[in-house]
């Protein structure tokens, strides 16, 4: 089995050398997506627990708001690429890699660097994006922003640093979009649902 799933990851690594940036706003907005259709049916699941799941029209699945999803992952594929690629390369490398001490010193960096600039910036894009496109004036945007970034920061601890560490230890540089892609699914799957939350909140 290890074969056939090798052939699907050539495939992609074959296309991102060939396309890069459209392959990364095609994952992206695939991975949106499913991430928005999960946290629905998780929003859905939570509904039926507090009773209001039957006749709920307020968790009906909106096409509407899966097609911002995949909009707010289009626009931001490319840029979360280039930090990446440049993230991966050896700006933030002070330390000499030629011993282990070193080598994980240089990989503390990178994943501090991450969860210090790029998780806040793109949680304030994300949410952001989500109640601009849904037609929030900049008051309810900001309001959901003191919302959801906050908790989604805090959380993303829990969540991306380990990612982050065995991304750029172990997975080669063609493929660390694929293996940080199947974790994106659950990690959007959070963001939207929290974005749900919000945005109910702000009704």
């Amino acid at each position: 089995w290890l074969d056939s799933l090798s052939v699907p990851l050539r495939a992609y690594a074959r296309a991102n050398d060939r396309r890069p940036h459209a392959t990364q706003v095609a994952s992206a907005v695939v991975i949106y997506f499913a991430g928005d259709l999960g946290a629905h049916e998780r929003a859905a699941d939570e509904a039926d627990e507090a009773g209001e799941g039957e006749g709920g029209a307020r968790w009906w699945y909106s096409p509407r708001r899966a097609l911002r999803a995949a909009a707010v992952g289009a626009v931001a594929a490319v840029p979360a690429y280039r930090w990446f690629l440049w993230l991966g390369g050896g700006a933030l490398d002070v330390f000499p890699a030629g011993r282990a001490a070193g080598r994980a010193a240089n990989l503390a960096a990178k994943v501090l660097v991450n969860q210090a600039v790029f998780t806040p910036v793109f949680n304030c894009y994300f949410f952001g994006m989500q109640g601009a496109l849904a037609g929030d004036g900049p008051a309810e945007v900001l309001d959901r922003l003191r919302r959801t970034v906050p908790a989604s920061w805090a959380n993303s601890w829990k969540v991306w640093p380990a990612v982050t560490a065995v991304s750029f230890a172990f997975v080669p540089p063609q493929l660390r979009s694929v293996f940080a892609g199947v974790i994106a699914v659950g990690w959007q799957t959070y963001l939207s649902l929290l974005n749900q939350r919000a945005a109910l909140a702000e009704k």
